[in-house]
């Protein structure tokens, strides 16, 4: 792969993951509720199920991708209503003392929701099916440049994603007051389910 055309995919990725999906709206809802560092566990479920869709794109068989596409039909609503559970939980959490609307949450739970609404997205699928062949040289060997590529994205899906993590996490430290924490629960849900619908949303 060309230097310019590997830096050309750097920067595309970037753009691409920077913008707000269902797991970068996570990921703040998670930043602004239990700090960045524990956001971070949330944007390494996020990656790892950004590397479950590249390893099904990188099959490079259109016929293959709308199979996995329609299988994945049923989980996407299932991580849609997933979402937007966690959102009307976290959005109700504002009426409890602070106390007992923060329950400890477990490192593998926050791993587990990033995970569930990255992998049974079938547009982001699609998307990154349709995005990887741009920069590809069908001349070279793809066991070579899928080996460059891969690796590369995950890299920036978690980096960027973490930016988003940090941020909120930060922002969190100016919100120490009841009513501040009852705007933070409530944004932070309306978030959660504003992702779980936009999942629910996504066409093929």
């Amino acid at each position: 792969m060309d230097f310019h055309v590997y830096a050309a995919f750097v920067v595309a990725t970037a753009i691409m993951i920077f913008l707000p999906g269902p797991s970068v709206i996570l990921t703040v809802a998670h930043g602004i509720s239990f700090g960045w560092q524990r956001a971070l566990v949330t944007v390494a479920g996020a990656t790892a199920g950004v590397g479950v869709q590249l390893m099904i794109a990188t099959i490079g068989l259109v016929s293959l991708l709308h199979v996995v596409a329609e299988a994945f039909e049923w989980l996407r609503w299932a991580g849609a209503l997933y979402l937007i559970y966690l959102g009307i939980k976290q959005w109700r959490s504002a009426s409890v003392p602070r106390d007992a609307a923060r329950p400890p949450t477990s490192r593998k739970s926050l791993f587990v929701q990033g995970l569930v609404i990255t992998i049974p997205n079938p547009k982001s699928l699609i998307f990154i099916a349709a995005f990887l062949p741009q920069f590809l040289d069908a001349a070279r060997p793809l066991e070579t440049q899928f080996a460059i590529i891969v690796p590369t994205f995950l890299v920036i899906t978690f980096v960027v994603t973490g930016v988003w993590a940090v941020a909120a996490g930060k922002a969190r430290q100016f919100l120490r007051s009841p009513r501040a924490q009852r705007v933070v629960a409530r944004v932070s849900g309306g978030m959660m389910i504003a992702a779980g619908a936009g999942l629910a949303l996504a066409r093929r």
